[in-house]
């Protein structure tokens, strides 16, 4: 059974020329990203500082990039693993349409995937941003004043600098949004990657392109909100890392 469903995914990728993919957190474990959510995870233990207090309160502040502080070794270390390659190998091969990634770890683009077909629909750890001029800039300068000096740093404009990530209670950018629902509208495949499919509205975005007749594939290890959708054309429950990058390989050794 394992074996047919390893197939159907082989064909329906040697067959797709507009796939879109759809990535989540379990497909970056591999390289080292913790699972924030999951048991142990930073979110179990630190309260989340939503966008309005970080903008209205320096402890809030103090709390953000402590939190960003603890994990941004982790981030900055980490490399792409066979997922992210194989996702460049469908762009290679013409296969793919868009990468939504609801990562923030930046691993698409170290892997190779174009930057023009990445919608980071949760933002980056990659950058920092100014709340003010949205002038973005390197990461590892500022959490090295943060750490020595215990203020959180501000933009030349004087503006707040924050990681470019959304934070709670931040809005999605809505360019993404409208890109991504474009993306979902021309596929002609979409395969979701190691989500849950719980953080909505992202998690709509396979849904779009599922009942506009695109066949729709879901990998991950552990249970989905569209886990039954009658939508779901392919279920795989496994490492994502275990399942795909093969069946990419051998869909493009018959293209």
């Amino acid at each position: 059974m394992i074996a047919e469903s390893s197939s159907s995914l082989s064909e329906m990728l040697r067959l797709g020329k507009k796939i879109m993919v759809f990535t989540g957190a379990g497909i970056s474990t591999g390289s080292g990203i913790p699972d924030f959510r999951g048991p142990g995870g930073v979110w179990s233990r630190r309260k989340p500082i939503y966008y309005q207090d970080f903008m209205t309160s320096e402890t809030a502040r103090i709390e953000h990039w402590d939190y960003k502080l603890e994990a941004w070794e982790d981030f900055r270390d980490a490399r792409p693993n066979r997922v992210h390659k194989a996702i460049v190998a469908l762009e290679k091969a013409g296969k793919l349409r868009k990468l939504i990634t609801q990562n923030i770890d930046g691993l698409h683009q170290k892997a190779g995937t174009s930057s023009n077909l990445v919608i980071e629909l949760h933002g980056t750890n990659a950058e920092i941003e100014c709340q003010s001029c949205q002038r973005r800039s390197e990461p590892g300068p500022h959490f090295d004043a943060f750490r020595e000096s215990r203020k959180p740093p501000r933009c030349e404009c004087g503006g707040l600098l924050k990681p470019a990530t959304i934070s709670f209670g931040q809005n999605l950018r809505v360019m993404d949004i409208r890109a991504a629902e474009k993306a979902a509208i021309e596929t002609d495949l979409v395969v979701a990657l190691g989500s849950s499919l719980s953080v909505y509205p992202a998690a709509s975005l396979p849904l779009i392109a599922a009942q506009r007749g695109a066949p729709y594939v879901i990998i991950n290890r552990g249970p989905t909100d569209h886990d039954g959708d009658p939508l779901v054309t392919l279920r795989l429950e496994g490492d994502v890392g275990e399942i795909f990058p093969p069946a990419v390989a051998e869909a493009l050794q018959e293209v």
